[in-house]
């Protein structure tokens, strides 16, 4: 049996790769890992580590150790710095890394970075500025973290964006509809499909989504300009608004995005293409989209006679609820 690692298994992301990959017919085991211990993932991993934050000097000396001692042979980050620290340091683990190259994910972890670099090549992004060199140049503004996650510490129209120190970010504020686009990138370069949502969102995350298409010919576009740009592979997502200018980008990740679990049931199965490639070494299966909403609840995983200390992995007696 083969090991696929998963990070970050406490959120959003980790747990719906977690519950793609449990509902494939792969025979793969599932190890874990995580900042804290326990976590909203432990129930659908065989096994649990903790691991520092990426951006901490031992956080690669201890995936090294777990991708040894467990025998994993894929790892599938779910953060935005786990896959650019991953990247880093690809070639000290022994496992394969499934992600864009370092170069890409360093880029799309920075906003101010990401629109210098697609700004220098002509290619569309919400204009952005530090907020030190902010002089009125927006009607309206959103200020936000250059390397935030999670559409947290966003604020609209603040009184003075000045105020705010450079490791922020501010962005003309775009109205219009909210998209968000997955794309998979074969590992050989090519687009291998994407799906759009129009979506809203609470404390972040989606909470309802709704699968569009009638944008589909300029976004597919817009991505094969990024791929002509940058080394893009696996999992992507781009956030657009659609606006009277037309569709505009306003942030990029080069990871497995939030609704996954969402699209795999709508057929864009990217966790499954991950594995297929990266684990299997075979070509991914071909989308096959089709149209409908999804609606994000709460869900709980109860454990009879058991405190939080002992809570481990899947093996713990549990049901959901």
């Amino acid at each position: 049996m083969k090991k696929v690692l998963v990070t970050g298994v406490g959120g959003v992301v980790g747990q719906g790769i977690l519950r793609n990959l449990r509902q494939e017919p792969f025979d793969i085991a599932l190890v874990g890992t995580n900042t804290s211990a326990i976590s909203a993932g432990n129930h659908l991993c065989d096994s649990v580590h903790v691991l520092p934050y990426a951006f901490e000097p031992g956080y690669v000396p201890a995936m090294r150790a777990i991708i040894e001692r467990e025998g994993v042979e894929l790892v599938i980050p779910s953060t935005d710095y786990e896959v650019h620290h991953l990247m880093l340091a690809a070639g000290q683990l022994p496992a394969v890394i499934a992600a864009s190259p370092a170069r890409t994910s360093g880029m799309c972890l920075d906003k101010y970075a990401t629109w210098q670099e697609l700004a220098r090549r002509g290619l569309p992004f919400a204009a952005s500025v530090l907020p030190s060199a902010y002089q009125g140049q927006f009607e309206r503004t959103v200020v936000k973290p250059r390397e935030g996650r999670g559409s947290r510490n966003i604020h609209v129209d603040p009184a003075d964006p000045r105020a705010f120190p450079d490791d922020y970010v501010v962005q003309e504020f775009l109205d219009g509809e909210e998209l968000t686009t997955s794309f998979y990138v074969r590992r050989d370069g090519t687009l291998h499909g994407l799906i759009t949502f129009a979506r809203e969102l609470e404390q972040g995350n989606t909470a309802r989504c709704e699968v569009i298409d009638h944008h589909d010919g300029a976004l597919r576009s817009m991505i094969l300009a990024l791929l002509e740009a940058f080394p893009f592979r696996g999992s992507c997502n781009l956030q657009t608004r659609v606006t009277t200018r037309g569709i505009v980008p306003f942030e990029i990740n080069c990871r497995i995005s939030g609704t996954n679990s969402v699209r795999s049931q709508f057929g864009f199965r990217d966790v499954a293409y991950t594995v297929q490639e990266y684990l299997y070494g075979r070509a991914p299966d071909a989308p096959r989209i089709s149209r409908g909403c999804a609606i994000r609840v709460i869900m709980d995983v109860i454990y009879p006679e058991r405190t939080l200390a002992d809570v481990t992995n899947r093996f713990d007696e549990h049901r959901i609820f």
